[in-house]
């Protein structure tokens, strides 16, 4: 079976592995262009681009896909699918018509609900008992096409979007598999989708980080492991900022924002119950634990976050 390969991240990685390891003949990846990053700005290729390299895997990096001569190129590899994690970028309808099996496509959410870019922080950022990994056909809209095969899992109180993406990464590879298996034996069938209940996820910004302490301890510790690992919530320390890491939800009834420090355990209080710190960062500083914060930075004060 042909396939070419649309990804970029991490969470592409896996998906493509296991086609590799099941003796799939990718015949090209498709993955963003490089791009600039640290001091020195030297470029930095995508982890799809280099797990094909590895596998001398040809890899073609268009700025966009409606374009003739990269639809010539697709059409030339004759694809029985393509598969699509976490690409970047719409499908045109001249290459969505291409593989005999169609376009396939690997997305971090339990469709319909958190179409769109960032499917895993949302879960979390909306405090989320389950979520999963749905395989489906590709078509003109944003993850609207026809649903193949769900794989569901449940969310942790205390996981971070950082560490559902990694479980994640590796149950779509899992689902890709089964899917493209079933689609080559006729027993996959494709579900519409219910628009009533589909739901969006935009991108990730950093206008998410601020904390809001009126919020419940609930909300904040739910904001706090939803933009974990990035780009992290924020708050101010006296004249400072100050990122939370990570957090546990406790009793507690205070004026919200205000610090207190709970038999060595660093803790704020929200506007519902309270929050203990248990790893924060304070400007141009070192993570550490709440404790090891209290060591340096007793409470001797009443001092309100924010």
């Amino acid at each position: 079976m042909n396939v070419v390969f649309m990804g970029t991240p991490d969470f592409a990685v896996p998906s493509l592995q296991i086609l590799l390891e099941n003796n799939y003949n990718v015949t090209s990846v498709f993955t963003q262009p490089d791009k600039p990053k640290g001091r020195g700005h030297k470029m930095q290729f995508s982890p799809v681009k280099e797990l094909a390299l590895k596998y001398d895997i040809p890899v073609f990096q268009p700025d966009r896909l409606k374009n003739d001569e990269i639809i010539a190129e697709i059409k030339s590899q004759c694809p029985d699918f393509i598969v699509v994690v976490a690409y970047g970028k719409l499908l045109p309808e001249a290459i969505l018509n291409i593989p005999r099996f169609g376009c396939i496509n690997v997305h971090g959410s339990l469709l319909p609900k958190y179409r769109g870019a960032a499917p895993i922080q949302w879960a979390v950022l909306n405090g989320e008992k389950t979520t999963g990994v749905t395989t489906m056909y590709m078509a003109k809209g944003m993850d609207t096409g026809d649903m193949l095969l769900k794989a569901e899992t449940e969310i942790p109180v205390d996981e971070t979007s950082g560490e559902l993406f990694d479980r994640l990464t590796g149950i779509g590879a899992d689902l890709l598999l089964e899917t493209l298996k079933g689609l080559e034996a006729g027993t996959v069938k494709a579900e519409p989708q219910n628009e009533a209940e589909a739901t969006h996820s935009p991108m990730i910004t950093r206008e998410l980080s601020p904390i809001d302490w009126n919020k419940s301890a609930e909300e904040i510790h739910n904001q706090i492991r939803g933009l974990n690992p990035w780009p992290s919530a924020t708050s101010r320390y006296k004249d400072k900022g100050i990122k939370i890491h990570a957090s546990n939800v406790i009793r507690g009834k205070g004026n919200p924002g205000e610090i207190f420090n709970y038999k060595g355990k660093l803790c704020v209080y929200c506007g519902d119950n309270a929050l203990e710190l248990t790893e924060v960062q304070l400007e141009n500083g070192k993570r550490m634990s709440g404790e090891a914060f209290l060591l340096g930075h007793p409470i001797k004060e009443t001092i309100i976050l924010g």
